[in-house]
């Protein structure tokens, strides 16, 4: 059984040896029903850190394949994968609970087109992920680090941008949504500047809410408060 990270373990550093990431491990409590979930069922739908990886070994067959980055409590990608039992889903997350959570939501609904990594998106994407072999990355809400100081935490670089653009196939889109207006300025600004993808929806602008992607309780709270929500779309050329 592939090892979770213990939750004393801390992912950001400023040390100079070591790069900065974008979260911190922020380990709440398990419930006993997320805690089962990991032990009984991570060992069939947890991908281990194998570099690289093999995906149509890994689900089975050959289909269009969703890589969701930071996926929170798992509701959205369980929604996304339940709909769309032809695609197949990955999904990284760094919290034990998120993912705890959505094991039990794989178990329910009888999703067999899921696969669950606890790990950096940057180093899956680096080690795990074969080149063009996406057809789609999300990135819903991440964290905006929304203190000057901290924006250099903010996962959308330059070169999470060219990893990115190995990993999807030419004509393969990458998704992001945020409720930050100025993290959805920069992320506008750091895509209109890479050259391996242009805007869905036309230069500068932002898109349509894709019907694909399910309203969190979050952001229907955050809605009823009057808080926007930016959605913006690329394409690898």
């Amino acid at each position: 059984m592939p090892s979770l990270p213990l939750p004393h373990e801390t992912a950001v550093t400023d040390q100079p040896h070591r790069r900065i990431r974008s979260f911190v491990r922020r380990e709440g409590r398990l419930t006993a029903g997320q805690r089962r979930a990991l032990e009984v069922l991570w060992p069939l739908y947890g991908i281990a850190d194998e570099d690289p990886l093999e995906l149509d070994g890994e689900f089975g067959r050959q289909a269009p394949r969703t890589l969701e980055i930071g996926f929170g409590n798992g509701d959205s990608l369980a929604q996304m994968a339940e709909a769309a039992p032809e695609e197949d889903f990955l999904g990284i997350e760094v919290h034990r609970p998120g993912i705890g959570h959505l094991l039990q939501e794989i178990e329910a609904r009888g999703l067999r087109n899921v696969r669950v990594m606890n790990r950096d998106a940057v180093e899956v994407l680096e080690r795990q992920i074969p080149a063009a072999s996406l057809d789609r990355v999300l990135l819903f809400f991440p964290d905006p680090w929304h203190k000057k100081k901290h924006h250099k935490r903010r996962i959308l670089q330059s070169r999470f941008i060219e990893l990115l653009g190995r990993a999807l196939r030419p004509g393969g889109r990458f998704h992001m949504a945020t409720d930050w207006q100025d993290y959805a300025e920069h992320m506008r600004a750091e895509m209109e500047q890479a050259t391996d993808f242009h805007n869905v929806a036309g230069p500068g602008r932002y898109a349509e809410k894709p019907a694909y992607r399910p309203t969190t309780k979050f952001e229907r709270r955050g809605q009823r408060l009057g808080h926007g929500v930016w959605d913006l779309v690329y394409e690898r050329i």
